[in-house]
């Protein structure tokens, strides 16, 4: 019996094992073509830079310059932070209405949300870009109402799981207390909400910081352009020859406050989801 678990054990920590280097292969690349000359990555991508090879901080200077990282870095930090506050309070707001008010129009409303957890971006982004430019919410402000809108699925789904074990005496006993109800949620419930509310704000904070297609089309590539942009942009040139050496330096500079942020935070990501995922 020993024998079947340890045999069992082992395949599963090799499993894991090759899914780890699976997901870790390309950041390693990057890593370690950001600090190599440009021709010798496309001679061998694969290689460890050595004395030849070896460019030191050539490339993220370079690319630093050329792609106007702090003003690409305050764009994509702005719409980031302002899209999951908003994310985070509204569709908060959105799921206790949902679960304490039951009735026909709440019921509809919340499955309206989980199916736009299943639509495929590609499906609605042209009419969608059509209409951002219409409405003019071809800005950093006005996109923040976009990512509202495609982060709104996902959020109210976690945020009604988590809610719906909250038990409602704790509110009724806030209003006999003479709190209305914007005060019963923002001090009853949303304290109470804190692993889902962190959970949220992490998984969204990794998709806006990192999201290309969106900004690209909403945004352009002009002055209010994000940092993914931003470096795809600026270290392209003529005929779609693109500096590789200062494109990984820039791809290690724009993945690190995410990375950082993630590892800071992970520990809440398990918590949360577990938390939400209650039978209502």
């Amino acid at each position: 019996m020993k024998a079947k678990n340890l045999a069992r054990n082992i395949v599963i920590y090799a499993l894991l094992l090759t899914a780890a280097v699976i997901f870790l292969a390309p950041i390693a690349i990057i890593l370690i073509n950001s600090v190599k000359g440009n021709f010798y990555i496309s001679d061998a991508p694969f290689s460890l830079p050595d004395k030849d090879t070896f460019v030191g901080i050539q490339n993220f200077i370079k690319g630093f310059t050329q792609s106007d990282f702090m003003k690409s870095f305050a764009t994509s930090a702005f719409i980031t932070t302002a899209s999951v506050l908003g994310i985070v309070i509204m569709t908060s707001m959105t799921a206790w209405y949902i679960v304490r008010v039951k009735n026909r129009f709440t019921k509809v409303l919340y499955y309206l949300f989980v199916f736009s957890m299943i639509v495929p971006f590609q499906m609605v982004m042209y009419t969608m870009t059509y209409y951002a430019f219409e409405l003019h919410l071809n800005n950093p402000v006005g996109i923040i109402f976009i990512y509202l809108g495609f982060g709104s699925g996902l959020s109210v789904f976690m945020f009604t799981g988590f809610i719906k074990s909250i038990p409602a005496e704790i509110e009724e006993a806030a209003v006999i207390d003479g709190c209305s109800p914007i005060k019963t949620f923002f001090l009853v419930i949303f304290p109470i909400l804190k692993p889902t509310a962190i959970t949220v704000a992490i998984l969204n904070a990794m998709w806006i910081w990192n999201d290309y297609l969106l900004p690209y089309l909403v945004l352009g590539s002009g002055e209010n352009k994000t940092l993914p942009v931003a470096v795809q942009m600026a270290l392209t040139g003529g005929y779609g020859n693109k500096d590789m050496g200062a494109l990984m330096a820039m791809l290690v500079l724009t993945i690190l406050p995410i990375i950082i942020f993630y590892l800071f935070c992970q520990k809440y990501i398990i918590k949360g989801v577990v938390a939400g995922a209650v039978k209502g």
